[in-house]
């Protein structure tokens, strides 16, 4: 936990400079993380577009919309997105509204600590996961993990094109100790957000880089 200030303001932050309250957001706050996040020039009536786009469908779902709805109902190609938030959708966009990939559970902090062991039925071994479904160690990862989840999902059979996309954020994770964007992930493995969205509609975050054993943190 940490402290942001910017102008005559404090802001409470975890580890990665998220905003720890939604409540205590304002366009201060967002104003001030714009650099952070790679925004040098400030923040133009496209970004507030997408600030309170994300901000609006949170307080009406209670869930941080995902990157495919971001895009499709402000009708943005993820390049567009990209030229806007060049840091990432969860680390730069969401960020700047406030908001994490979270969901719902955002004035429920004891969730973040809460943690389970689930069994795969498949080969009897047990793994340790968060209260919201993430791998507590990538270090224990392996297909069979990938697989329950995907069920979990109700997913169908992961194809050659899933394992593709899991292997590639394992790699990048591994090499560089760091989640990949969404940006990287569909420029590099040469699919469009849409493609992304069919293999994995549960989300970026919530969905491929779950069943890929990691988390944003």
């Amino acid at each position: 936990m940490g402290i942001f200030k910017f102008g005559d303001k404090t802001y409470t932050v975890d580890t990665e400079e998220f905003l720890l309250d939604y409540n205590e957001w304002d366009e201060n706050f967002a104003r001030g993380m714009a650099p952070k996040v790679g925004i040098i020039s400030g923040l133009s009536e496209d970004h507030w577009k997408i600030i309170y786009f994300i901000r609006d469908t949170f307080k009406k779902t209670g869930k941080c919309p995902l990157v495919y709805e971001t895009c499709r109902m402000n009708r943005l190609h993820l390049e567009e997105l990209k030229k806007l938030f060049p840091s990432g959708y969860l680390r730069g966009a969401c960020k700047l509204t406030g908001i994490t990939y979270k969901e719902g559970y955002l004035d429920q902090s004891w969730l973040e600590e809460l943690a389970e062991k689930v069994t795969s039925p498949a080969k009897g071994k047990s793994y340790e996961i968060d209260g919201r479904g993430f791998l507590l160690n990538p270090s224990e990862w392996d297909e069979g993990f990938a697989a329950m989840k995907a069920h979990e999902m109700k997913m169908p059979k992961l194809t050659e094109k899933h394992w593709e996309i899991i292997h590639f954020l394992r790699n990048k994770f591994e090499k560089n100790n760091l989640v990949p964007t969404v940006y990287e992930t569909c420029e590099e493995n040469g699919i469009e957000l849409d493609e992304l969205e069919k293999l994995f509609p549960d989300g970026y975050h919530r969905g491929a880089v779950k069943i890929a054993g990691l988390r944003v943190r």
